[in-house]
């Protein structure tokens, strides 16, 4: 009787989730909107962060379907989703109807995990409070005052590199070098601290950020049922961020914090502003003002103010570190391009007295060129993510986008499409030049920064310190490949942004 009872339990409960899956996975052919035939439980998503990258999922679906539609369905594991890939639509996405498209979906669990609560995770008016407030430690202004901090921490990259020549034998890891470059300036710039990690690899804030990105809390398979399940992963009570690395980023906001109070010191960085909003909420709170938990308007609490000073730091030293390795690498396959980026630089340095300044790099047209032919090819982020936060009807169609739905703009398969961009597999700086002008490629074919209200707000600082950076490197150090650099780069499959799978080895000669 007792097994008799099991086995139709089972098989009811096999018979109930075969037909909501079933109903899940005809929902694109319901609407008519062209799609792959998914896989039970695993949707499109087959392989993903073991056989292939998400690189590899976008460009699949983009080729198969481009041609023949704006869009395309698509079923993460057991989420729907869809592909954006008319770049009409894209603009109408992402800018003029923005207010259909403000969230991103990302995972946030502020309660189990704080430092979740910032500018890059946060939707709604939380992210809109912030962006505004934020908005302020990254104008041209504040930008161009951390200049000369950047370049004395690159002027030590440049050190990095002569002692790599002289006791190295010139091989280095490129992203590695590139990462302890772009801590360095983050660390001085948002914290006013020195981490001093191109002289000290191994130091406390390299070995943290290192752990976030190569040793993440979860595989890329949890991290993408995450990444579209972020209210179940909440009621779960996951997390994106391990104690251990909670505890030193909200140590060194307050170690700096109480440092600053103490010496009474002003930066005007963005550590300042972010102790500002602490004290505004702190005074609103003597006053007796009773405040939200949730309230950015009335200033922030610690914890909000160290969510905000981790999504600065990583989201500056990673994205920087791997296009100015990106970089690298297709200057050492290219020497031609490498030695007129040179003779560009050199010539150009020549009339400021050998000196990197905000007017000299303004007037390294080439150097521009050849960092957005590499933010081309290799868009670390290669997705945009975006919700639908109301119903939305596709522009001359009869198609309503259902509220919640997860909308994807493919940002690698677009960059990499040759009808925007002849031989994409080509790294040809030129396609950004002047006299390319004419026929350059269409609006919305090229955003690795994003665009419209959520673009990415700290892109004039990131491309600073990476061109900086490439600078100061390339006018003394000339960079080759070995026999250890992986020809043709392959992506790691574990990580969701793009990251070489073995790293970049090349070879450092001095010049002179």
């Amino acid at each position: 009787m007792f097994l008799t009872l099991l086995m139709t339990l089972l098989v009811i409960t096999y018979l109930a989730v075969h037909l909501k899956l079933r109903n899940l996975y005809s929902y694109w052919c319901k609407l008519g909107v062209p799609h792959e035939k998914p896989l039970f439980f695993f949707g499109n998503m087959k392989g993903l962060g073991y056989d292939c990258h998400w690189t590899e999922i976008n460009r699949r679906v983009y080729k198969k379907f481009k041609d023949s539609s704006p869009i395309a369905g698509l079923y993460i594991f057991l989420n729907k989703a869809l592909i954006i890939m008319d770049l009409n639509l894209i603009k109408n996405i992402l800018v003029k109807d923005f207010q259909y498209f403000s969230d991103r979906g990302s995972f946030h669990n502020v309660r189990d995990d704080p430092l979740t609560g910032n500018l890059l995770l946060l939707d709604g008016d939380a992210w809109r409070m912030l962006r505004q407030k934020m908005s302020g430690v990254f104008t041209s202004g504040k930008v161009k005052h951390m200049f000369s901090t950047i370049v004395d921490v690159a002027e030590r990259l440049e050190q990095a590199c002569e002692f790599i020549v002289n006791e190295a034998a010139g091989q280095i890891e490129v992203k590695d070098l590139c990462a302890r470059f772009t801590t360095d300036v983050i660390g001085e710039c948002a914290f006013g601290i020195e981490c001093n990690s191109l002289q000290d690899p191994m130091c406390k804030f390299r070995k943290v950020s290192r752990n976030i990105f190569e040793r993440p809390r979860y595989s890329l398979l949890i991290q993408s049922l995450i990444f579209t399940n972020p209210d179940l992963a909440r009621r779960l009570k996951m997390k994106a961020f391990g104690k251990r690395t909670t505890a030193f980023f909200m140590g060194v906001v307050k170690e700096t914090i109480k440092l600053r109070k103490a010496k009474s010191t002003k930066r005007n960085d963005f550590m300042d502003l972010l102790i500002d909003l602490i004290e505004k909420r702190e005074k609103l709170v003597k006053q007796g003002q009773r405040i939200e938990e949730d309230d950015m308007s009335s200033g922030l609490t610690f914890e909000q103010a160290c969510a905000q000073a981790i999504v600065f730091f990583l989201a500056g030293f990673d994205t920087s570190s791997a296009t100015m390795s990106f970089c690298l690498y297709e200057l050492a396959l290219n020497p031609d391009i490498q030695r007129k980026l040179r003779e560009e630089i050199l010539a150009v340095l020549e009339k400021y007295n050998s000196q990197i300044t905000y007017e000299s790099l303004k007037e390294m047209t080439y150097m521009e060129q050849v960092f957005n032919e590499t933010l081309r090819k290799y868009p670390v982020a290669p997705l945009l993510p975006r919700v639908c936060v109301k119903d939305y009807r596709l522009p001359n169609s009869d198609l309503i986008l259902e509220k919640g739905l997860r909308v994807i703009i493919p940002i690698d398969a677009i960059q990499n499409d040759p009808e925007y961009f002849k031989e994409p597999e080509k790294f040809n700086p030129d396609r950004f030049s002047s006299a390319a002008m004419p026929q350059k490629h269409p609006a919305f074919s090229f955003l690795p920064f994003g665009e419209g209200p959520r673009n990415c707000i700290g892109k004039s600082f990131g491309k600073l310190q990476a061109q900086i950076g490439l600078i100061m490197m390339l006018r003394k150090f000339h960079f080759s490949t070995t026999s250890k650099t992986k020809i043709p780069l392959h992506y790691s499959k574990k990580s969701f942004l793009l990251t070489a799978e073995s790293g970049i080895c090349l070879q450092i000669e001095k010049l002179y």
